[in-house]
């Protein structure tokens, strides 16, 4: 299934009132449309480079605000599979690598690391001195906790198959260790920008159950302080983060699941930091309040939007239903009218800017011809002439489910393809 790839328009509140110099809190806002769970990492740095930019000096204290539609499900890094998760996780835990600003893998809780020649063995040299939020040591045994999490059948996560490849791990001291693959696997390094989980607090816990979901305890830059149902997820900085105190002291992740009231909110200033939907990109946004308020940004986002199939349900095993579809979605309308043109086709989950995105392989042609062809070969007729497809007396229909307050994706839907296949 081909997917879409989105473009992050990003705004600044220029309203910066610098500590010292006025009691009122220093205000600074960045907006961005993307669905990305790993484009969170690099919010915080963004950030700051923006202010640096304006010409502002960083000096500690404060708070921002950041306004979303959606709710965590859980702290548990491995099994935070939606954005709103994967934000939060991003500012409580480290991986061991991570990207910086030009797509390049560099070392987060890794200090180095060394790849074999023939690419099956990768060392790696752990931080010393690096601690949890509750003052215990960060070591490899940390890491193959996590490993072994990731690969655990019971653990209900959906990153365990970039782990697969891996023959064995071995922890070689309390700072370094090895890991072996079956064969090469380019993946291999990049997947070690997995969160990494406290073993001294997991590992006598059942992870798809453990309490420590709430009440999370990283190495990152943020501490964990509250989170409360439907309402907002507090943090406080880790003075003692390894790679120095953050400049700004809490992190407040207000949930408000409409874009519509998010954006209300935005305009009163109520939220600092937030996603903007195309329309408000493109119109809501260019009137004389938000131009001296604010500064745009637009750049290229790690992120993608798809329609995934539960292989459960007879239809969707079959490979020609799952092509049909994909030739009976007009992607491009979609960009056009949806998107507002803040977007692109893509063939799979990465930029066309990344080292591991393929160029050769094509995206397939919008053809509702084609579609009802393929279909037909796979026994899907409308036998009737209701205009529905039918297949051993069952309807070709099924539940498409988005998150709640995600227009955008409500009108991708209703471009309906269905229509198109039984007309």
């Amino acid at each position: 299934m081909d997917s879409l790839n989105n473009f992050a328009p990003v705004v600044s509140l220029y309203e910066v009132k610098r500590q010292g110099q006025n009691s009122e809190a220093t205000k600074h806002f960045m907006g961005k449309y993307s669905y990305s769970i790993s484009a969170a990492c690099t919010r915080a740095a963004f950030l700051f480079t923006v202010l640096f930019l304006l010409g502002f000096t960083p000096e500690y204290g404060d708070t921002i605000v950041a306004g979303s539609i959606g709710e965590p499900r859980t702290f548990v890094p491995i099994l935070a599979s939606d954005s709103s998760s994967g934000t939060i996780c991003s500012l409580i835990f480290n991986g061991l690598v991570k990207y910086d600003k030009d797509l390049n893998l560099t070392g987060d809780l890794a200090e180095k690391w060394e790849v074999s020649q023939d690419g099956l063995e990768i060392t790696f040299y752990l931080r010393k001195g690096v601690k949890w939020h509750d003052g215990e040591p960060f070591t490899s045994k940390d890491v193959e906790f996590t490993y072994k999490g990731l690969i655990n059948p019971g653990v209900r996560t959906p990153y365990g198959g970039d782990f697969l490849m891996v023959k064995n791990l071995e922890v070689v001291d309390d700072y370094t260790l090895k890991v072996y693959y079956k064969e090469p696997f380019s993946p291999g390094l990049a997947s070690w920008g997995m969160n990494i989980m406290p073993a001294h607090l997991l590992e006598k816990e059942d992870l798809n159950t453990t309490k420590f979901a709430r009440n999370p305890i990283g190495t990152g830059p943020y501490k964990f302080k509250l989170w409360k149902t439907g309402e907002r997820v507090e943090l406080v900085s880790n003075h003692d983060y390894f790679e120095g105190r953050p400049y700004i002291d809490r992190y407040i992740y207000r949930i408000i699941p409409d874009t519509a009231t998010l954006f209300l909110e935005l305009r009163a200033q109520a939220v600092d930091y937030s996603s903007l939907t195309p329309i408000q990109f493109r119109r809501q946004t260019e009137t004389k309040f938000f131009e001296k308020n604010f500064q745009k940004f637009n750049f290229p986002s790690f992120g993608y939007t798809y329609m995934g199939y539960n292989l459960k349900d007879p239809k969707f095993r079959d490979v020609k239903v799952r092509a049909a579809i994909n030739y009976a979605i007009n992607k491009e309308e979609i960009i056009r009218g949806v998107l507002l043109g803040l977007g692109r086709v893509s063939t799979g989950p990465f930029i066309p800017e990344s080292w591991a995105y393929n160029k050769d392989v094509k995206p397939l042609e919008y053809n509702p011809g084609k579609a009802r062809e393929i279909l037909k070969e796979a026994g899907w007729e409308d036998k009737d002439g209701d205009g529905i497809l039918e297949k051993d007396g069952m309807k070709f229909s099924f539940t498409v489910i988005t998150n709640q307050g995600n227009d955008e994706k409500d009108h991708a839907i209703d471009i309906d393809m269905l229509t198109q296949l039984a007309s």
